[in-house]
């Protein structure tokens, strides 16, 4: 059986961004597929309770430093999105109608948003802003923004972030190595070492 790993994803989350940007890597050095699985964070949060960490005073201001020290590691630009929280459900129907009817510009469309919010900080919650960067990276915005408002589309991102409850998962970024779950971009070894034992 092939190996895989299943990431659970909200563009809104910067400790998701590191974890994307660590996952391909991984997954190429172990043999494994990386499989994508768009869901709705704030649609989990309301499900389990859960809340962002920025909500706690001295736990954001934590995690703020403990971002910059994970992106230093890993060697990657990043900074905290001035617009930050943004509203993703946009995004995220955007994400799950390229993955069905675009899959071939998938990657392309996961690798715009999440550079947009945390390397260029733009505010991705401004459908002009939105518009503008879809197109400067080849996407008809509008008919893709019509694609992601599609009865269907609506219907698969939530039937993810409902499974994705079922699953265990309280928050984001939570990867599956089988039926093993690992939460946040700081369990990356634990995902590694999962695939090099299958």
């Amino acid at each position: 059986m092939s190996k895989s790993v299943e990431f659970y994803f909200d563009f809104g989350s910067p400790t998701t961004y590191l974890a994307w940007t660590q996952l391909p890597g991984i997954c190429a050095a172990t043999g494994a597929t990386l499989i994508y699985r768009p869901m709705l964070l704030g649609g989990v949060f309301q499900a389990t309770g859960n809340a962002s960490p920025v909500t706690i005073p001295s736990k954001g201001r934590f995690m703020l430093q403990d971002l910059q020290r994970y992106a230093k590691h890993y060697k990657v630009p990043m900074q905290f999105n001035p617009h930050f929280p943004i509203n993703t459900l946009t995004l995220m129907r955007g994400a799950t109608a390229v993955q069905m009817h675009l899959p071939e510009r998938f990657e392309a469309f996961i690798a715009l948003i999440f550079n947009a919010l945390w390397v260029d900080g733009l505010n991705l919650g401004d459908p002009e802003v939105l518009g503008k960067l879809l197109s400067s990276a080849g996407f008809d915005a509008a008919a893709l923004l019509r694609m992601a408002n599609a009865p269907e589309v609506k219907e698969a991102l939530k039937t993810t972030t409902e499974t994705a409850v079922k699953r265990g998962v309280f928050g984001a970024p939570s990867m599956f190595v089988g039926d093993e779950l690992f939460f946040g971009q700081d369990r990356l070894n634990f995902v590694r070492q999962a695939l090099q034992s299958k």
